[in-house]
Formats: C-alpha cells, structure tokens, sequence
C-alpha cells in the first residue's frame, strides 16, 4: 500500500514548528512495511487543503494527516475532508459527553467551540486520545483508508501506537540494513556498486553521503520476511569483499563508537592532542559509554605557545616548518607519547579556515599522526568546504585512521 502524509499547519509552512510529526510517521509507516511516497505540508488555508486532499486522494491508498482537529475557527480538517469525499458531519453526543468529563476532571470548564471536536464525517469511527481533547478520526471510504491525527506530537505519537497501527497494519513487509563506509567517495563507490551489479528483484540499493562517510542503504520490499534477508545477506557478503577497506561497520553504528570498541577489546589506551579540531575529535568519544575506558586524555594546544609547553614541540620546527606541517604533527604525538604512558596517540593540525592560509598551506590542509610505542603514520590531508566542514571531516578522517592503526594492532 502506498501512503501520503499531510502536515497541517500555518506555523508548519512558516517555519515557527519544527515538522516532528512527518520525520516519526515516515519511520512508522517503513516499519509497517508500507510505503510513503509523498509527503506535503499545507497551511490553515481551506481551498488549499481541498487541493491537497483532492490530489492525495488520486494518489495514496492511505492517507495520514495531522493538526487542524482543535477548536478554533483555523481547525477545520475534518470539515474539508468531508467536503472532499462527500460526507456529511454528525454530532456525536457520547463523545461531547467524554471531552467535557476530561474537562472536569482537571478542573476546567469546557468552551462552547469544543462541542465540534464531537463532530466527525458520517461512517467514521473515532479514535480515542488518552492524552489530550482532540480525538481522532478514522475513515474507510471507497478502498480508501484516511486517519486524522491530532497535531501536537505527544498526542499523535501516543494515538498511532496504541490505535492507529492495526487500523493500518499490512502483511507487505519492508526490510532494511546498512553498510557504512568511511574514506571513500559517494560517486566512486556508486561507481563500483554499479559494475558488480547487484540485481535483486526485492532488494533497492541506494547511497547517502555526510562527511567522508557514505551509507549504503539496502531496503528490502515482499511478502517473505526469510527471502528478503537471504538476498540482504548474499549483497553483504559481496559488499564486505569489494569494500573491506572501508567498511567500519553496519546499520549505522557510529565510527567513534566502533573506535571505542576496538580500543577496549584490544586494551588500548589513547591520548589526543588537537589543534584544528579544538577538541572536536575527544568530543565524538567520550559520547560513547565506556570511553573513560580507553581515553586517558585529551590536549587542545590551539597556539604555538601551547604546543611547545604542552607537548615540548621545538621552537625551530614551528619555525622553519609551520604549525601545518608533518614535522609538527609528528612533534605533537611524540611530546604528549614521552609525557604520558600510552599506547596510542593521535595528533592533530590544519588551517579550518577561513584565514590562516597562503600559497604554500591552502584552507582545508591538515596533518594527522598516529602513533604507538613503536612506530607512527603521519597523514596529509586536504579538504574543501568551511571551516565546520573541514573540521568535521577531519575528526571523522582521525577516527578512521585510528580504527585501521587499532585493526593492525598486535
């Protein structure tokens, strides 16, 4: 079955709300297993909502809206729907009576304006919202499914888990499972997904890039679970051949968190010394439970100064090479690996920009070292974009360069 949602709302399409209710549908309706192709958002205008049913109508098997069930004179999704379908409203007392009992209940007096949340198109059903006034409303008209949910999110959240999910249920099943990669390119990744060419009838292959990591995303669509993760399993398996050098893990595990794992099973202590960064990297970490396990410490020597008391960089590298340079970065790890008994540590310099670069040292030029006790792998990297971007990129580009060093580790 496909699906269209409808976010209803002037405070919606003016950007005053952020629009929760149709991010929390869309995983819902995935999970159920049907289909959401379109999502639209509309103000508290009623021809405009008139026009949206309409083309909803053409073309969704079930269609979920939200907002627009209160009592004032902007709520008016129940009487545009029923326009729409050529349904009449009915007043239904029982539930006059339920709304002005809740009322009584937290010491309120019910307005007059209330008595239409107690009005639904004829052939609909309620359904019932224990946290708030506005009920919802149910319809199935014409192999049409149309529920209507109250807009403020605990309300519609707590409504679509206990009533609407076996209004809607289905027996199509949607599956998905994702391999995530890190330091190689959205387009040449595709690239080489293309040539292996993983054709599965049930199976769509799609990729989604953010800072140096690339997902691919596999969904799966069909009636048997067991055939759809047999296939899941035999595009892995392939996937873990062609890209093994840059698969850190799968269904969206963070890096840092695979980072932190690989350190505490090897049982690895790590020492950070950021510049560029500004502590960026120590900060992705310690997100991780568990990462007071294996990071004993982390210095942001963002000036030459500091890095010269901090990590005993030489004056006459600082000068002759730069602050951006191989040598400092080796510099840094090998003062702060003399200073502390560790058995890793990651250094960190760059230009993030948007100043602090010349002909020779561009914006986006960094330098990262690892460093064990016994040897060391300096990086030059470089990288477009601002000064958040570069920065991000970076701290993702050290934690993968720390995940291989911890791979090889023996």
């Amino acid at each position: 079955m496909k699906a269209e949602i409808i976010t209803i709302g002037t405070e919606i399409t003016i950007g005053s709300t952020l629009n929760t209710n149709a991010y929390y549908l869309a995983q819902k309706l995935f999970e159920l297993g049907i289909e959401n192709h379109y999502q639209t958002t509309v103000d508290d205008d009623a021809q405009r909502l008139k026009d949206v049913i309409s083309i909803a109508l053409n073309r969704a098997d079930i269609i979920i809206t939200t907002g627009g069930l209160g009592p004032t004179k902007d709520d008016m999704t129940k009487e545009v729907i029923a326009e729409v379908m050529g349904l009449e409203l009915e007043h239904n007392p029982e539930m006059e009576k339920h709304i002005q009992d809740m009322f009584t209940r937290i010491g309120r007096c019910m307005s007059s304006n209330n008595r239409k949340q107690a009005t639904k198109p004829e052939g609909s059903i309620f359904i019932e919202n224990s946290v708030g006034t506005a009920p919802g409303i149910y319809i199935y008209h014409k192999e049409k499914k149309i529920i209507m949910l109250p807009g403020p999110p605990r309300e519609m959240r707590t409504m679509f888990e206990n009533h609407v999910k076996d209004l809607i249920q289905d027996d199509y099943i949607m599956l998905t499972k994702s391999v995530n990669t890190v330091g190689i390119g959205e387009s040449s990744l595709e690239s080489r997904l293309n040539e292996l060419n993983l054709a599965y009838e049930n199976i769509n292959i799609a990729t989604f890039a953010r800072d140096g990591r690339v997902e691919i995303k596999l969904i799966g669509k069909g009636l048997s679970r067991q055939e759809i993760e047999r296939d899941m399993d035999e595009i892995i398996a392939r996937l873990n051949v062609e890209f093994r050098e840059y698969i850190y893990g799968y269904d969206n595990i963070s890096l840092e968190e695979v980072v932190v794992n690989q350190l505490m099973q090897k049982g690895l202590k790590i020492g950070l010394c950021e510049s560029c960064t500004g502590g960026l990297v120590s900060s992705m970490i310690t997100r991780v439970p568990g990462a007071s396990n294996v990071l004993d410490r982390a210095v942001v020597t963002y000036s030459n100064e500091a890095k010269m008391e901090e990590l005993n960089v030489k004056s006459s590298t600082l000068k002759k090479y730069g602050a951006v340079s191989e040598e400092t970065a080796y510099e840094m790890a090998k003062g702060l690996m003399e200073k502390v008994n560790l058995d890793l540590v990651a250094s960190i310099t760059g230009i993030a920009g948007p100043t602090g670069a010349n002909e020779n040292k561009p914006v986006g030029l960094v330098y990262v070292c690892i460093m064990s006790k016994d040897r060391h792998k300096v990086i030059k990297l470089n990288f477009n974009g601002n000064r958040i971007q570069i920065q991000n990129r970076t701290a993702i580009n050290v934690l993968d360069e720390i995940r291989k060093y911890c791979r090889d580790f023996n």
